[in-house]
């Protein structure tokens, strides 16, 4: 069945980033050898690994608990945030196939922004990890926006606003924003698709406000749901079924 569409909400984590280097957490002993402080390797990873337990896995740590790494573990240490920062995105990789697939989409005439669930970016709306890694990877050229609970921001220059502040996914807040900052693009619902691998928050709430679901399973499989009208283990397979609209 092919999907025929003008626009495409693409999550961030576990969907355009492959976060299996962030899975790591000898990265925090890395850190405090280069502060020369390495009799706290062995509190910061055990504090990681408690975060762990709590959350149950990396990506809920990294989407909506940032604040808490930077106070749990490195207890408000600015120095060693900084470098967390900079290990951060020398670990991210971007998904394999996504770079040409978005091109593709681009040259399909389908619209493509940026949908995360981010609740807060550490830092500017625009100058965040979420940018800064789509900037470095070199994909931020095919996004025209990035919407997340800290705001929005459009990548060719930066500019934010913050109409969809506070705005979330789970909640289904987002996609009511969605619907109607779109609806202001000249995009209809019937024209959208948001692709992403959570079924809470990327695909249950968005199908319920008319959005086109593709569930994403490159990382992880959280099961099927009747809201998943498609279903991709990479972003190349996109190309098998979805087309723009001439």
């Amino acid at each position: 069945m092919t999907l025929t569409i003008k626009w495409l909400g693409v999550d961030f984590g576990q969907c355009i980033m492959d976060p299996s280097g962030l899975r790591n957490p000898l990265m925090f002993g890395e850190i405090m050898r280069d502060l020369g402080r390495p009799e706290e390797i062995a509190e910061r990873m055990h504090r990681y690994r408690l975060m762990k337990e709590k959350y149950q896995n990396y990506s809920l740590i990294k989407e909506g608990h940032r604040p808490e790494i930077r106070e749990y573990v490195f207890g408000n240490d600015d120095e060693a945030w900084e470098l967390f920062a900079e290990y951060e995105q020398s670990l991210l990789m971007p998904a394999k196939g996504i770079a040409d697939t978005l091109a593709w989409l681009r040259e399909q005439g389908i619209i493509c922004d940026v949908v995360a669930e981010l609740k807060k970016t550490l830092g500017p709306i625009g100058s965040d990890h979420v940018t800064m890694f789509l900037q470095r990877q070199g994909l931020s050229q095919y996004f025209d926006y990035f919407y997340s609970p800290s705001g929005r921001v459009r990548l060719r220059d930066g500019k934010a606003d913050f109409g969809c502040l506070g705005k979330d996914k789970t909640s289904g807040t987002m996609y009511d924003y969605l619907r109607e900052d779109l609806a202001r693009r000249g995009i209809k619902i019937d024209e959208c698709a948001i692709i992403g691998d959570k079924l809470s928050t990327d695909i249950e709430p968005s199908r319920r406000r008319g959005f086109h679901t593709i569930q994403f399973t490159g990382y992880i499989d959280m099961g099927r749901s009747e809201h998943a009208e498609y279903r991709v283990e990479s972003f190349p397979q996109l190309k098998e079924f979805v087309r723009g609209i001439k």
